[in-house]
């Protein structure tokens, strides 16, 4: 849900710059408030997915980032107005990197559902990355132990759907496939 600031639209520039304390996300120029620190549901499932994607990735190009990392996907540096924190980012294009994040679209983001951020991440969070090109974008559902991996192809995304039985592939990311029944153990 957003909060309200004040009423106009915020660039990077002027995220970067807040300091309350508070974590922020900035989605087409409107504040979002982070939701409270995730549960240890959560916090198992996005250490078992990054040990997994890192250990697939080790001399390999590639390089995995967890939150808090900006990403600003307009590519736009401090002029951007949209800037997220997903859970898991894996980018290929090292000139997108700098100190504070990923300035462009990455080539995959994972977001792990929590109550208080389903929708956003569901359908806000769905259209900003297909239409900024994010190349695969997983919904992990701790609750029913299901990921959706949305892989683009000709600018619109295309789902699959994985259970806690399956090793899901990674397509971006030739020969990786994660094994869900780690993932989500208890």
């Amino acid at each position: 849900m957003p909060v309200p600031k004040e009423a106009r639209r915020y660039t990077y520039y002027d995220y970067y710059r807040w300091d309350d304390g508070e974590r922020w996300e900035l989605i087409d120029g409107v504040p979002y408030s982070m939701s409270p620190t995730p549960l240890r549901k959560h916090q198992g499932i996005l250490i078992e997915l990054v040990g997994q994607i890192h250990n697939f990735l080790k001399d390999k190009p590639c390089k995995v980032y967890t939150a808090p990392f900006d990403v600003r996907l307009g590519g736009l540096g401090d002029e951007d107005d949209t800037v997220v924190q997903p859970d898991i980012v894996v980018v290929c294009d090292k000139t997108k990197l700098d100190d504070r994040g990923c300035n462009g679209a990455p080539d995959m983001l994972i977001e792990i559902l929590s109550p208080s951020t389903a929708a956003k991440d569901k359908v806000t969070k769905f259209n900003k990355y297909q239409s900024a090109s994010v190349r695969e974008y997983w919904i992990v559902d701790p609750d029913s132990k299901t990921v959706a991996s949305h892989v683009l192809e000709n600018g619109r995304y295309i789902t699959y759907a994985y259970s806690n039985e399956d090793a899901a592939p990674v397509q971006i990311l030739e020969g990786c496939k994660i094994d869900l029944q780690e993932v989500f153990a208890e």
